[in-house]
């Protein structure tokens, strides 16, 4: 009998996690706790095999949804798109990862609602905008400047303009 802690047996359509040092299939959960909110399990790992510690997260699974592009085109929705979008506005910005990591969270939870199978590309280009507004105003003129193609200076002068005008 496998000691506690250490996954064995697992059915014939799924493969045991494996270390990423070693590739040993055989590991004992160290720690598990609660993260992002609920949303996730972390668990610290240690290899049986090289004694190495990893980390993993666990999700629930959610009802995938279509993305509608601006072209008519469809694709499944992809997390890591609005984190790499989020990310491209936010460089060299005193913006946290975890902030970064935090927006893509609020962006999905108000996206999930909503979804009934497609979601316009579109409605989520605004949610980032929205996060991005109180985080960092320099992300969000760049973002701005990308989702909505500015093609001229006129363009941000305007963006910057209408955020002049919410401090005044």
């Amino acid at each position: 009998m496998a000691p506690l802690g250490v996954y064995s047996g697992y059915p014939a359509d799924e493969t045991p996690m494996k270390c990423p040092y070693c590739q040993c299939d055989e590991d004992k959960v160290v720690d598990s706790r609660a993260s992002r909110n609920g949303k996730a399990i972390r668990r610290r790992r240690e290899c049986l095999s090289c004694a190495q510690r990893y980390t993993t997260y666990e999700y629930v699974e959610t009802t995938p949804f279509t993305v509608v592009k601006h072209d008519g085109r469809r694709e499944p929705y992809d997390r890591q798109k609005v984190l790499v979008g989020l990310r491209m506005a936010c460089i060299k910005r005193p913006v946290s990862s975890e902030t970064i990591e935090q927006m893509a969270d609020n962006i999905e939870n108000q996206l999930q609602p909503t979804a009934e199978g497609e979601i316009h590309a579109q409605s989520i280009g605004e949610l980032a905008m929205k996060q991005l507004h109180p985080v960092d105003e320099v992300a969000y003129v760049r973002f701005a400047s990308v989702y909505r193609k500015f093609k001229e200076v006129k363009e941000f002068i305007s963006e910057i303009s209408v955020l002049q005008q919410n401090y005044i």
